[in-house]
């Protein structure tokens, strides 16, 4: 199966790539960055926007460069308070050729209110980097929840999670269509 995700971070591409073993075999994945055309740090429904253009703009990038895939991917991480409390999380589409989508959320974290305007204004990962100081790893591989989690959670693993819970509308196709 050849995939298509709109990302070169690796640790988004081997999420992805965890999550897709445990349904199919013989995957092929190729991250080729494209842009949200939202905020640098996404809000609310720019979350799940944000990765819903960068499946479009995969597509379109796919088709103006001769790339055959099977599927699209992209994730999208943001800060949200639709629950009432500030929160960030990550979403992820997956669309296949007949434009079939589906979303996932991956498990999400507080926010301490003190530091949301701050993350609204500049990003997360800059936030972090004050709060934590700079981690090569964090910005890597591991994520700032790899931080928050003592290591317990990472980035690839909140990647895995949106991704499975987005895979679910595809392994069940035929109750959905």
């Amino acid at each position: 199966m050849k995939v298509l995700i709109a990302t070169k971070n690796q640790a988004k591409i081997e999420g992805a790539k965890k999550a897709l073993l445990n349904y199919f075999d013989n995957i092929e994945i190729e991250g080729i960055p494209v842009e949200s055309n939202v905020s640098e740090q996404p809000v609310n429904d720019e979350i799940y926007n944000g990765a819903k253009n960068r499946v479009r703009n995969l597509k379109e990038y796919a088709q103006k460069n001769n790339k055959e895939a099977d599927l699209y991917l992209s994730v999208e991480s943001g800060i949200t308070n639709s629950l009432g409390r500030w929160i960030i999380t990550n979403i992820a589409v997956i669309e296949d050729n007949s434009n079939f989508e589906s979303y996932g959320t991956s498990p999400s974290f507080p926010v301490p209110e003190r530091l949301v305007q701050d993350i609204i204004d500049t990003d997360l990962s800059q936030v972090m980097d004050r709060v934590f100081t700079k981690d090569e790893e964090r910005h890597n591989r591991g994520g700032g929840i790899q931080l928050l989690t003592h290591g317990e959670i990472s980035r690839i693993d909140l990647t895995q999670m949106a991704f499975i819970m987005a895979l679910t509308k595809y392994i069940n196709e035929d109750k959905w269509k």
